[in-house]
């Protein structure tokens, strides 16, 4: 199959036709393939002195070089792109997580029991101690609960209670997702590659 030395073609064979190679990243003799070297050089590979490598089109997709209008810019020999990403916190767009929480239909309700000795108070100091009944005339209105047992309720208007505040449900956002690559990959199909490395050498005019 005749063809310009440099030139890359797909082939729908299993097979490199006579005089081409698949372009798989092998690695040639300068020596041997001085035209070809000529017109490649190293720009895929090889240290330039007795070797250079062909480019290697396995599992990649070939671009034009250059810039396109509004795309990024590539070079000759460049190789880039991942087949499985993993999104990072930065690159996923700005957003929220609603949260819906169930509320109980029962209201909410307190009780409160105010209780005093119903004996006399012994005690001037209320720490630690109930209200009693106030006999002695000398502000003596405690009395131990340990001593003077006989607790009972205060009037109901004794207490008020205002600006009851509850604790608020405490509503929690699952952890979700596993953190894996994800397929970055557009539909293709497999065909060889093939680069002519024994033909026409190519005009540069």
């Amino acid at each position: 199959m005749e063809g310009t030395i440099g030139e890359i073609r797909a082939f729908a064979g299993s097979f490199a036709p006579q005089t081409w190679m698949f372009c798989h990243g092998q690695s040639l003799s300068i020596a041997q393939y001085t035209a070809l070297y000529s017109i490649v050089g190293t720009t895929y590979g090889g240290d330039g002195v007795s070797t250079f490598n062909l480019p290697n089109t396995g599992s990649r997709i070939v671009v034009g070089t250059g810039q396109g209008p509004g795309l990024r810019s590539y070079v000759l020999g460049q190789t880039t792109g991942e087949e499985g990403h993993t999104l990072l916190q930065a690159e996923m767009p700005l957003h929220t997580h609603a949260t819906t929480p169930t509320n109980t239909s029962t209201q909410a309700a307190v009780d409160i029991s105010l209780n005093g000795v119903a004996a006399d108070g012994v005690l001037s100091k209320p720490q630690g101690n109930f209200l009693a009944q106030d006999s002695s005339g000398n502000d003596s209105i405690y009395a131990n609960p340990a001593t003077s047992p006989n607790l009972v309720s205060l009037n109901s208007q004794a207490l008020q209670v205002a600006n009851l505040a509850p604790p608020r449900p405490t509503v929690t956002i699952g952890i979700a997702g596993a953190s894996l690559p994800h397929i970055n990959v557009q539909p293709v199909l497999a065909v060889n590659y093939v680069i002519c490395v024994q033909g026409l050498f190519p005009s540069r005019d």
